[in-house]
């Protein structure tokens, strides 16, 4: 296989750094695994936490700095008891064994620990149920023991490009408060379905105390969130997704952790670095959070079976890994502009994040090849997307996080009428020829309070009272126009997969704002209003129905297989036309002027035109017929290209 140094000669200053990271990684899996596979070697969390066996209950914990640990929960009154006090086992561990009669399913529990100095209540670093008390709004761990569930569906999702719908369960609902599993398999999944996305990626699903740190703040990294249901209703949508054909996918946050003691890992045996960094390396300036250390052993081997759990246990098909911009960089990429390839490679890079993160990925394939890894990164680290083998560091894909920076730079600094054809195709395709992205316009960033979602850029307060379809708004005109431009040449252009936030295909107004002391706690705006879409009255449906005929058209014709061919950028007359696949994408973003008889060069033959925005169902003006056929004329296709419209055709 080809290395990245030798596909992108700009890498191959760096070719001793790539060959040393690599070797870097090899020796931490040699480490971990011998010469056998990750896979066998990585199960912390089959020894760890709580798990019932045929003699009963069996705890373990590893807390090297702790002198004392007892069991209390329910079963003893909550009360300190030599009857309930772990055993040192040697190398830190703790241990207790306890007949199956003294604990049963939901019970709740703590540890006490004493440390040199203090104590305190801790959780389980392994814990896979936590509840929270609704007065005090303490955590718990607690005993879940139910009947098995039992998997109807358990097929191998194989995503070839995915189409991604980035969704939150618990503002998933449209009444004020937090939606469940089950509310979610009910009402979004069957429109996930109906709009042809395959791949659902969740946010939010390990505990975290704070609602509102939309599930970035993790407190406990095996644990589902309760605040959606119980893990058997979590597994029904999963297995009901499943079933569809989609995969599902999960938020994964190692990039830190919540500083929270109760509830979290930090000073969990009364020591900083227990799971984290010494001193400022191990807090996060910018979040308040705690970094891992990453070159610690039995912090990789949390991490690594923290992934091997869910797979395994809700049977996830991969992952989307959050901030790994902050792990990679000392100073979490704050601030830095990352212009050249220097910073990749030198002093500024915790190596130690890059070896795990690699180790991730190999453990991932390995557990299932068709998985789904995904990076979030602002920095576009080479490599980081690039196969172990050819020198990289494995993920699947990479999130094209500039374009969507992009769009929001054009809408909020310019009139459309001064947008570059040619900026527009060089931003949208600008993408490491070597690595594999997903694109998209707008994700949960763009929507979160304090920002603004696209259609509330382009329509503004509009949106409150112009959106009926029998009121008459140049505004709203535009905004609609635009909206569907904007998606179709973002989604028609990614590299190799393409996302889209939960409401947004139908131009969700306002914002997202998690309930706070700031809005006296309202749940008014963490939600989804799907009633708005389904409304015969108003506007909403029908940029949702165009989201779902540019889906399914984009699978359909597996158009993001191919790489796009430029045609046309033509600034004066602000049309971008390009190529993929079999498919013809002519969009005119002009504001005023119509083009008719608009030529130029294709393959000869007899084109299709299989949808456009301008129609009717699309709350277009119907310039132009469904289904017309062009036919070339002197190796030209003569098009009538109207303002603010986007036409797709395909080759006979």
């Amino acid at each position: 296989m080809q290395k990245i140094y030798e596909s992108d000669p700009w890498l191959e200053p760096w070719k001793d750094a790539i060959e040393a990271r690599h070797q870097r990684i090899l020796d931490w899996r040699k480490k971990i695994a011998g010469e056998g596979s990750l896979d066998k070697a990585v199960n912390n969390h089959l020894y760890y936490g709580l798990h019932k066996d045929d003699e009963g209950w069996v705890l373990r914990e590893w807390a090297p700095n702790a002198t004392k640990i007892y069991l209390i929960g329910d079963f003893n009154n909550w009360k300190k008891s030599e009857a309930y006090a772990l055993k040192p086992v040697g190398n830190g561990n703790w241990e207790i064994k306890l007949p199956e009669v003294f604990m049963n399913h939901q019970d709740l529990y703590k540890f006490w620990i004493e440390w040199p100095g203090g104590g305190g209540e801790r959780l389980p670093a392994y814990v896979t149920r936590a509840v929270q008390d609704p007065e005090t709004k303490a955590f718990a761990a607690q005993v879940w023991a139910p009947k098995p569930y039992k998997w109807e569906h358990d097929k191998k999702i194989k995503v070839k490009n995915p189409f991604i719908y980035e969704c939150h369960i618990g503002m998933s609902g449209e009444k004020e408060g937090v939606a469940s599993f089950d509310d979610f398999r009910k009402t979004v999944l069957p429109r996930i379905i109906k709009l042809g996305y395959n791949v659902i990626q969740i946010m939010a699903l390990q505990e975290h105390p704070y609602y509102g740190s939309f599930g970035y703040q993790v407190s406990n990294f095996f644990a589902l969130s309760s605040r959606f249901g119980t893990p058997e209703e979590f597994k029904r949508l999963v297995d009901e997704a499943h079933k569809a054909g989609i995969a599902v996918i999960m938020d994964m946050v190692h990039s830190h952790s919540v500083e929270n003691e109760l509830e979290g890992l930090s000073r969990l045996d009364g020591r900083d670095d227990l799971y984290f960094y010494q001193g400022a390396a191990g807090h996060h300036p910018a979040w308040g959070s705690r970094c891992f250390d990453y070159g610690k052993d039995e912090v990789v081997r949390f991490l690594l079976s923290n992934c091997k759990y869910w797979m395994q246990e809700y049977h996830l098909d991969g992952f989307r890994f959050d901030g790994v911009t902050s792990m990679m960089y000392w100073d979490h990429g704050l601030g830095t502009s990352f212009g050249n390839y220097d910073l990749y490679f030198n002093a500024g890079v915790d190596e130690n994040a890059v070896t795990y993160l690699a180790l991730a990925n190999m453990l991932i394939h390995e557990i299932r090849p068709e998985a789904i890894t995904i990076a979030e990164d602002v920095s576009g680290m080479a490599g980081l997307a690039a196969p172990f083998e050819a020198g990289g560091v494995g993920f699947d894909y990479r999130m094209a996080m500039g374009v969507a920076d992009h769009w929001i730079k054009w809408i909020k600094e310019k009139s459309d009428d001064e947008w570059s054809m040619g900026e527009m195709w060089w931003e949208l395709t600008n993408k490491r020829a070597d690595e594999k992205t997903v694109s998209y316009a707008e994700c949960h960033d763009q929507a979160l309070v304090g920002d603004k979602t696209i259609i509330f850029r382009l329509i503004d307060k509009e949106m409150y009272y112009a959106m009926g379809k029998g009121t008459q708004n140049l505004i709203v005109d535009r905004g609609i126009a635009l909206h569907k431009l904007i998606r179709l040449v973002t989604a028609a252009t990614a590299g190799n997969g393409y996302l889209n936030f939960m409401g947004n295909e139908f131009g969700h107004p306002e914002w997202i704002d998690f309930p706070r002391e700031g809005n006296g706690w309202s749940y008014k705006y963490a939600r989804r209003q799907w009633s708005l879409p389904d409304n015969p009255d108003l506007r909403y449906g029908a940029l949702e129905a165009f989201d779902a005929q540019m889906i399914h058209f984009l699978k359909a014709q597996d158009t993001l297989a191919g790489a796009p061919e430029l045609i046309c950028a033509n600034e004066g007359d602000k049309v971008l036309i390009f190529k993929r696949k079999n498919a013809i994408f002519a969009l005119n973003f002009n504001p005023t002027q119509s083009f008719e008889n608009y030529g130029f060069k294709v393959e000869d033959g007899e084109y299709d035109l299989a949808f456009n925005s301008d129609e009717a169902r699309f709350d277009g003006f119907g310039r132009l017929s469904s289904g017309e056929k062009h036919f070339t004329v002197d190796h030209q296709l003569l098009l009538y290209l109207p303002s603010r419209c986007a036409l797709v055709l395909t080759k006979k």
